[in-house]
């Protein structure tokens, strides 16, 4: 791609672009350049009172162009702004698949439809760009000074993230960007901004972004990243970072959480529906690598028993074998072979091909045939295949939840009973629980479970002492509203399934200690939520569970990072009679640009 688009004729037509929202106000059929600015346009809402009408002649001066893509067009930026903090002095002009004939420093007008444009489509909930559709221009001159970049730092963003709507939309709400900060961002919407010597806090991803915060001391983990501990907080520092710059001449940099991009990136500030409020930068700094390194938990003990939980992402024979050596890796290196491992996200022996196979062996098999060359365990494996395209997911892929355990360490009590639509019960034996199946699935026709895994337990004996484990993967937290959305607070949906998922399980792990008082239970998986949320509330309520993450140092709890915000979404939670549990999430893929899943794996050494 190239920054500097071919020069043509002064006067362009461009593609139409999309329009979305419906004018407020009406633009007077004799409006004209001088009647008519950016921040006329931009008004002191999200939404422009001129949206879906025609401006002519807009004065600015070209910041930025997007040469690539679906949505290409350029940034123009007023050179003499009001005085009103809430209006921004810039807007995108949309070109659709058509490269602008404009260059950076050109002095233009332009004429054109002001639309409102919806990242994702306006069901999504995020917030609206202001563009300028349908547009011509006119090159008045060239090679004309850009307007200074407002700098995002800790004095320029306010610590409260939102105004508060009691869910419904902010729209209306007349910008504050001195109380809020989506307000502080809505108000430089398009406009040149920068930060400096920014800190890393979402490794560089596939599409060539990555996140950074504007705020280095606010709420930071012990690796460096930006620590998402409370609905209230949600870092409000925390910006997308992608490259306006060709890639042939500046590769964007391959960062890991914890680096930092030093000196001054800069840009025009964006908005996506892939990371909300993004600095398209025409300006990029230096990578600084001052990440850590992948962390090793420490070997368990003879009279120790480890318990690992792992979302491994999509596994498939179809996988690569690279991500199967890593993953092998990860469990015999980084884990210390585990004697238990509860797996997420096992798919079947075809993967992703939507067909009636459901099983997972060769998935399974190919997974602990890497782990032995690897110099680990001879690991076997339980698992109950799901009823075809009933558990969610990639469509087609079947994942499920599995054990693994090695044998010289811990045995199964294999009960026969098991399948995908019997529900597993507790039984009492000798004054001790038992399972009526081992593995068994809790409460499988429960609609809580609809088109979500189905939690797996398992009966294990270590050293003489029965030992219950429950494998987990709640449902994902598709169709929430994102933090950045217009309605605030954002809509979580997906937490009623969760709730009722946690709750279903809670009472599961009761009749196991009404059984026996003494039961040794370890839930563990990807739970999909954190540890302050409902569902985590639901699953340990009346004491009967204890989630090991809120014993670990605040700045140690994450596992996940997603839109620059460390965040808890696995556990492992003990009963009782597990008191000296030894917790420890194991830091080796979630920080880090290249991963072998999204997902950091976690271990607890316990001694039944």
């Amino acid at each position: 791609m190239s920054l500097r688009a071919p020069r043509g004729p002064v006067a362009v037509t461009a593609v139409a672009a999309s329009a979305l929202a419906a004018g407020l106000l009406a633009v007077p059929s004799s409006a004209s350049a001088a009647e008519i600015r950016i921040h006329d346009i931009q008004g002191s809402t999200r939404i422009s009172p001129l949206a879906g009408q025609q401006v002519t002649e807009v004065p600015g001066t070209v910041t930025a162009i997007r040469a690539f893509g679906s949505s290409r067009g350029f940034w123009i930026q007023d050179t003499e702004p009001d005085r009103d903090a809430a209006t921004s002095e810039a807007i995108f002009v949309f070109t659709g698949s058509t490269t602008p004939s404009v260059a950076v420093g050109d002095s233009v007008l332009v004429s054109g439809t002001v639309s409102e444009y919806y990242p994702g489509g306006k069901d999504a909930g995020l917030q609206s760009l202001t563009e300028i559709s349908k547009a011509t221009w006119t090159v008045k001159s060239s090679g004309n000074a850009l307007p200074a970049a407002y700098r995002l730092d800790p004095a320029t963003i306010p610590d409260r993230y939102a105004p508060d709507a009691g869910g419904d939309s902010i729209e209306g709400l007349t910008l504050r960007p001195r109380s809020y900060a989506l307000d502080r961002y809505e108000s430089l919407e398009g406009m040149r901004v920068s930060v400096e010597n920014a800190p890393v806090v979402g490794a560089t991803n596939t599409y060539k972004e990555l996140w950074v915060t504007a705020e280095p001391h606010h709420e930071r983990t012990e690796r460096g990243g930006a620590l998402y501990s409370s609905y209230r907080d949600p870092n409000a520092g925390r910006v997308k970072v992608v490259s306006l710059l060709p890639y042939a001449e500046h590769p964007f940099p391959v960062a890991d959480v914890g680096d930092a991009m030093t000196g001054t990136t800069a840009g025009p500030l964006d908005y996506d529906n892939f990371g909300g409020y993004t600095l398209a930068a025409t300006t990029m700094g230096d990578l600084a690598d001052h990440g850590p390194k992948r962390e090793s938990t420490r070997k368990q003990k003879a009279d120790e028993l480890s318990i690992a939980t792992y979302n491994v992402e999509n596994l498939s024979p179809k996988t690569a074998q690279s991500k199967f050596d890593r993953l092998a890796t990860g469990l015999v290196e980084h884990l210390a072979s585990p004697d238990i491992v509860a797996l997420e996200e096992v798919q079947d022996d075809n993967g992703a091909t939507n067909d009636s196979v459901v099983g997972a062996d060769a998935t399974l098999t190919k997974l602990t045939d890497a782990i032995k060359a690897a110099g680990g365990p001879s690991y076997e494996w339980r698992q109950i295949n799901p009823v075809d395209d009933q558990d969610g997911g990639q469509p087609g892929g079947n994942i499920r939840v599995a054990f693994l355990y090695n044998p010289e360490r811990v045995s199964f009590t294999d009960i026969p009973g098991g399948d995908s639509t019997t529900p597993v019960t507790v039984e009492k034996k000798g004054g001790k629980a038992t399972l009526s199946a081992s593995p068994g699935r809790i409460d499988p026709a429960n609609g809580v479970w609809k088109d979500s895994r189905k939690p797996l337990v398992g009966q294990f004996s270590f050293r003489g002492r029965p030992v219950f484990v429950v494998a987990n993967h709640f449902n994902s937290k598709g169709g929430d509203q994102g933090l950045d959305s217009r309605f605030q607070p954002p809509a979580r949906s997906s937490e009623t399934q969760r709730t009722g998922q946690a709750k279903t399980v809670n009472t599961f792990v009761k009749a196991l200690l009404n059984a026996d008082p003494k039961a040794a239970v370890v839930v563990a998986g990807d739970l999909n939520d954190y540890q302050f949320s409902p569902a985590l509330a639901d699953l340990t309520k009346g004491g009967v569970l204890t989630d090991l993450v809120t014993r670990l140092p605040k700045d140690e709890r994450y596992g996940y990072v997603y839109n620059g915000n460390s965040q808890v979404l696995d556990h492992i939670l003990t009963s009782s009679a597990l008191r000296r549990a030894d917790y420890d999430i194991v830091h080796i893929n979630a920080e880090f640009a290249d991963q072998s899943s999204d997902h950091d794996p976690q271990v607890v050494r316990v001694r039944p």
